[in-house]
């Protein structure tokens, strides 16, 4: 056995410090999600490439165990016109996202066997190898779940770990022919009821990022007119999701902090109250309210037209409301998105996602995420 010398030992010690200082050094990720699924062609001259470290395209339908471009005439356009901004950003990366609310439908199914789920990978994967894309994101929502009327069942726990396994297996495949690494992720959502249906902390070992919806918490509760993407949980409310719920949720369950990234809504959402007590917030709901993107909202809405901004500080989140409407606005704002900016540095988490790129066209949000994140 050769003798481990003092110079040996010194050179180990200064590698795994040198790996530990880069890695504490990596740039947070910037992840929007970029929609294609009405089929619209994209206005990629309108993306600030520079400013994104990743772009999920938007969806990709799941069908007959397969997946399925619903819209190929203009995804494929899309995905060219996406493409063409790594001459902008050479290190950006472009992924197909499969799924989302309206097309999760069929995830049971596909990937209900081995052999389903084997040809229901290599279906993900060919997409990606033909439109020299980067990799693929796992929209399901919600698996043992469901969600928008999707069939469902128990074995879809062991189902949803068993696609990740092969998409890694068939993508590590291919990146060995193309000589390039491509990327596995998924989006999940952020209830104790989706971790419940899902082995995460197994099926985190084939995934590189998992971007957490952290938002449209307000579809919890029915009685009263609540924050949809609060970082905090008031100390009286314990029911209440929040980020800082959810993610150390998933810290306890054995997710590496290191691959959950904190989604953010640029958009907003609303309600009209019974009662104008607390300018809103906590109310009884009498119905839906529209917020729209942010930039619409901060051009037009706040402090604008009744709508006075107010902000709560067990929450950190700011909100709107319309006395003489009775109507209540959540949503996200500069302030809010440095907190929790300043959340993921804290925790060394992997960085933020938000929906969607289009919601906020003026960059209010995206240029203080830039901002804080150093890019």
């Amino acid at each position: 056995m050769k003798k481990i010398t003092g110079i040996s030992i010194f050179m180990l010690i200064l590698l795994l410090a040198t790996f530990a200082e880069a890695q504490s050094l990596k740039k947070p990720v910037i992840i929007g999600y970029v929609g294609g699924y009405n089929g619209n062609i994209v206005k990629t001259e309108n993306i600030a490439a520079n400013k994104l470290s990743h772009i999920n395209y938007a969806f990709v339908n799941v069908r007959d165990n397969r997946a399925v471009l619903d819209n190929e005439k203009t995804d494929t356009v899309n995905f060219r016109k996406l493409n063409e901004l790594k001459t902008i950003n050479p290190d950006l990366k472009i992924l197909i996202s499969l799924g989302g609310w309206t097309w999760s439908k069929n995830f049971s199914d596909a990937v209900l066997t081995d052999t389903s789920t084997a040809a229901f990978a290599q279906s993900a994967v060919d997409i990606v190898a033909k439109y020299d894309l980067d990799g693929v994101d796992i929209d399901w929502e919600y698996p043992g779940m469901k969600g928008d009327n999707n069939k469902f069942r128990p074995e879809d726990k062991y189902g949803y770990t068993n696609m990740f396994k092969e998409l890694r297996e068939r993508l590590d495949a291919l990146g060995k022919k193309k000589g390039k690494y491509y990327l596995v992720t998924t989006a999940i959502g952020g209830s104790r009821e989706f971790l419940q249906h899902t082995e995460l902390e197994v099926a985190q070992q084939y995934l590189d990022y998992i971007n957490l919806m952290s938002y449209d918490f307000d579809g919890t509760y029915d009685n009263m007119a609540a924050h949809h993407s609060n970082l905090y949980t008031p100390k009286n409310m314990p029911w209440i999701y929040s980020v800082d719920v959810c993610v150390q949720n998933m810290l306890a369950v054995g997710v590496h902090p290191e691959k959950i990234v904190v989604g953010l809504p640029f958009y907003g959402k609303g309600r009209i109250v019974k009662s104008a007590d607390n300018n809103g917030l906590y109310q009884i709901p009498v119905r839906p309210a529209y917020g729209g993107g942010y930039s619409y909202m901060k051009d037009s809405l706040i402090n604008r037209k009744g709508f006075v901004r107010f902000w709560d500080k067990e929450s950190e989140m700011p909100y709107l409301f319309n006395a003489e409407k009775k109507t209540v606005l959540f949503y996200d704002d500069e302030e809010s998105v440095k907190l929790k900016c300043d959340y993921v540095k804290k925790y060394r988490l992997a960085g933020v996602m938000f929906w969607e790129y289009f919601a906020d066209p003026k960059l209010y949000l995206l240029n203080t995420i830039v901002k804080e994140f150093e890019y």
